[in-house]
């Protein structure tokens, strides 16, 4: 085949360029919904009067978690009945209603330990997803173990939610270092896992809902990174 230079390349170039491209869009997706939750943060996490208005009003706290699941149910078991638009105003919003609820972050630690963790993870989720990208080993065992590491977590976080003393002292950082390794191995698995389904062969349509299911996935590992950092790293407010 030839293009219009007349350059030859082949079907495998083909699909490089396709699955690159297919990347770079996945990336561009995930970090916009990095910065739109961080500036929302940061816009209401500066202002006392709003965290402080989150923070004691409960209900709203709920209401807005409870949105932040269903956002993510629908779009990771839905979207094969949505369009890839729509698929991008949902993962917007829910980036947006993450960036609420992280604004309270701002009453807990300063902002200097807020902007480092988030540095230190934004270097290391690229030395991670790179690995994953490049990397010729399959990487679905560490995915299954993974997996079973953060249901572990998910279930100590349900029993935390009524015995709050269990995330404190020493079973506190030991959930904060076990999450470090689980979203570690699960950003490199996740990115190898996209990367494949880049490979296959879709519409334009399909590839734009995949792109945004690839964009949440590694969004939220690397929200889920920068907490842990944050949790072992962040200096409280006195």
């Amino acid at each position: 085949m030839a293009n219009q230079s007349g350059q030859f390349f082949t079907d495998g170039d083909v699909v490089a360029r396709e699955n690159s491209a297919f990347m770079t869009r996945v990336y561009q997706w995930m970090s916009i919904g990095v910065l739109l939750t961080g500036l929302i943060a940061s816009v209401i996490g500066t202002n006392e009067e709003l965290v402080r208005t989150i923070m004691m009003n409960r209900v709203l706290f709920w209401v807005v978690i409870i949105a932040q699941f269903g956002l993510v149910m629908s779009i990771s078991g839905l979207i094969n009945r949505m369009s890839a638009m729509t698929a991008t105003m949902l993962f917007l919003l829910y980036s947006a209603l993450t960036g609420v609820t992280f604004s309270v972050i701002f009453a807990i630690y300063t902002t200097a330990s807020i902007q480092s963790a988030f540095f230190t993870t934004a270097f290391g989720f690229g030395g991670l997803t790179a690995f994953g990208y490049i990397t010729k080993k399959d990487l679905g065992p560490v995915g299954s173990f993974c997996m079973m590491g953060l249901f572990g977590m998910i279930g100590f976080s349900i029993l935390s939610m009524f015995f709050p003393s269990m995330m404190g002292g020493a079973a506190g950082l030991v959930y904060s270092l076990i999450g470090l390794l689980v979203f570690a191995g699960l950003t490199a698995y996740d990115t190898q896992k996209i990367k494949m389904i880049g490979r296959q062969s879709m519409n334009e349509e399909d590839r734009g809902r995949a792109t945004v299911l690839g964009a949440l996935t590694l969004y939220l590992d690397f929200i889920n990174l920068f907490m842990m950092i944050l949790r072992l790293t962040g200096d409280r407010r006195r």
